[in-house]
């Protein structure tokens, strides 16, 4: 009999449960006003196209919003200056950015203040990273995007460099940037930023991916922690797969298999692991 293993901390995350709830709620209080999201509220198409069936529309251009409607902004946040631009047209706005990310907002703060340069770990398009990037320029800063190691050549013989990440990084590539900082700059100041539900998430993949014939992790092809995920699963294990939904699960995956290990990224819905649990249970009978 195949075994399926899901791993302990699969799916959605405290932010992303508390983005979803402050929607839903957001949704049965509308009396008849329209609700937008800045962008889609989690880095998953398929509970975005859940939320749009409960009047939550993805804004496509700020002109779609007009006064009185109510913006929700995304868990991954917005620039402080997007914000007051949003309040200025008279729209109501709902803060549903992940407290962690809040955190980082904060950290950079810090750091400007202290007189640090500041490094940010992530990825320079990703609009958790914009949102960051804004509150350094709002705090006078500043600073560089770190997305691979050929970014530190610019950075040699600084004087005073502190460092976060975008919170979905990848630890080892964070701890690989430190390092090499820790080399080249006078004094360098860490303030580990990735938060600890993506360290949970990773930590399972190092667990688990050696241990089973074929790893699946789902989420969104548009979700860096999920990316992430499937980077570390397919360097331990050649059969991973990378799936949003159970119809891109291919049969052949599965033939001759005895253990299947499940993982999914942090703005994965339970809804849509249990599709796909079910799914490799009916290809694998």
């Amino acid at each position: 009999m195949a075994e399926i293993i899901v791993a302990p901390h699969a799916g959605f995350c405290f932010g992303v449960r508390r983005a979803i709830a402050l929607a839903e709620k957001v949704s049965a209080e509308k009396g008849g006003k329209r609700i937008w999201s800045m962008g889609p509220l989690i880095h998953n198409p398929q509970e975005v196209q859940r939320l749009r069936g409960l009047g939550i529309e993805v804004m496509a251009s700020e002109e779609d919003a007009k006064e009185g409607d109510t913006v929700i902004i995304r868990s991954h946040g917005i620039p402080p200056q997007k914000e007051r631009e949003l309040l200025q047209k008279g729209l109501r706005l709902v803060d549903a950015t992940c407290p962690y990310v809040k955190a980082v907002h904060q950290a950079v703060e810090k750091l400007v203040q202290e007189g640090y340069f500041v490094v940010l770990v992530g990825e320079r398009d990703h609009p958790e990273v914009i949102g960051t990037l804004g509150y350094l320029q709002e705090a006078g800063g500043t600073g560089v995007v770190v997305e691979k190691k050929e970014d530190l050549e610019k950075l040699k013989n600084l004087e005073r460099v502190g460092v976060v990440a975008q919170t979905t990084q990848s630890e080892q590539f964070f701890k690989e940037v430190v390092g090499e900082l820790a080399l080249w700059v006078k004094e360098l100041k860490v303030i580990n930023t990735i938060c600890n539900a993506t360290s949970e998430r990773q930590e399972d993949v190092y667990e688990l991916a050696g241990k089973v014939d074929v790893m699946i992790i789902v989420g969104g092809k548009n979700s860096g922690n999920t990316r992430r995920l499937y980077q570390i699963s397919s360097s331990l294990n050649p059969r991973s797969y990378h799936v949003e939904t159970a119809e891109e699960l291919k049969p052949e995956w599965f033939v001759g298999v005895q253990r299947v290990g499940i993982t999914a990224g942090a703005s994965t819905p339970d809804w849509i692991i249990e599709q796909v649990k079910s799914k490799i249970q009916e290809l694998l009978s």
